[in-house]
């Protein structure tokens, strides 16, 4: 099973790592702050992020009386920590969790809901699948082999069949069986369409109905390549829907992890788990300290 540093090498080595040896002996001048900037920036850490981090970075030094890039380390990693929302444990008290995952299509969102499914598995706890994007056949089709992979059920319904009805019958049949989390699939056609975002609003109505307090986590799985589009593709859905946290799946083949940065500076979302690999364990709850330590390396 890969670990958040492993996953984060390209991420570590194209960029993250030029700012590293950046901060190795010399002073701190003007252009010192020029070159950490555009290095955050090619790391897809974004303007705005970069621009803040930097100006935070400013005045620690000058506060602190640090002249030598060296010393600009620390505070580098203090700052992006700072950057980062703490990343609560899902709430697993409820008598039946219902957590509802939206995103893009070939955002790794299916193969997300696998691998999460499994964790909890693994967990000891009871796990159904509801296959609530009926818009496409190979949806519905993958989820179906996650869930054999994983060991667990999915309840699916008639293509072109009403997401908030397989829903409703996905929490029947896990009320029913004493299940202890539901996870629903949501369609995942392109975040602008009206259509969609609209029956995204119905089946949260429809859970909610039914279960109080439901959905209990909302989680949007962004693809960690798509760099700063996942951050307009969030936007987007924070428009609808009320998520609680960030799956960023593909995190093993991006050079731009520094896109976490913007999420937690600009949206305030932590990330709650990480895609590091291929296999239906390669997936980590996202850990802070691990996930700077991957960016800058141990030092």
């Amino acid at each position: 099973m890969k670990g958040i540093f492993e996953s984060l090498r390209t991420t570590r080595t194209s960029v993250f790592g030029q700012i590293v040896s950046l901060l190795g002996a010399g002073d701190i001048d003007e252009e010192t702050w020029e070159d950490i900037e555009a290095l955050l920036i090619q790391g897809d850490a974004g303007v705005e992020t970069a621009l803040a981090l930097v100006e935070r970075l400013r005045q620690r030094v000058d506060k602190e009386g640090i002249y030598r890039t060296q010393g600009l380390q620390r505070i580098l990693r203090q700052g992006i920590l700072a950057l980062l929302p703490e990343a609560e444990p899902l709430n697993l008290d409820w008598p039946l969790v219902v957590v509802l995952i939206v995103g893009v299509n070939g955002s790794g969102k299916t193969t997300s809901i696998g691998k999460l499914a499994y964790q909890f598995k693994s967990q000891g706890k009871k796990v159904v699948l509801a296959a609530a994007d009926t818009f496409r056949a190979a949806a519905m089709d993958q989820l179906k082999v996650w869930g054999q992979r994983a060991g667990v059920p999915v309840i699916a319904g008639p293509q072109q069949g009403d997401p908030s009805a397989v829903t409703f019958d996905a929490m029947k049949y896990a009320q029913a069986h004493k299940t202890d989390v539901l996870i629903v699939d949501t369609a995942g056609r392109l975040h602008t369409q009206h259509n969609l975002m609209a029956e995204l609003e119905k089946i949260q109505r429809v859970i909610s109905k039914r279960i109080a307090w439901a959905p209990h986590e909302t989680l949007l799985v962004l693809d960690a390549a798509t760099g700063q589009n996942g951050l307009i593709q969030a936007q987007q859905f924070l428009a609808v829907v009320k998520v609680s946290g960030i799956v960023l799946a593909k995190l093993d083949g991006s050079s731009k992890g520094g896109m976490v940065l913007s999420i937690g500076h600009q949206l305030h979302l932590p990330v709650r788990f990480v895609g590091t690999g291929e296999g239906i364990e390669d997936f980590a709850p996202f850990d802070r300290q691990a996930f700077v330590d991957g960016l800058l390396g141990n030092g």
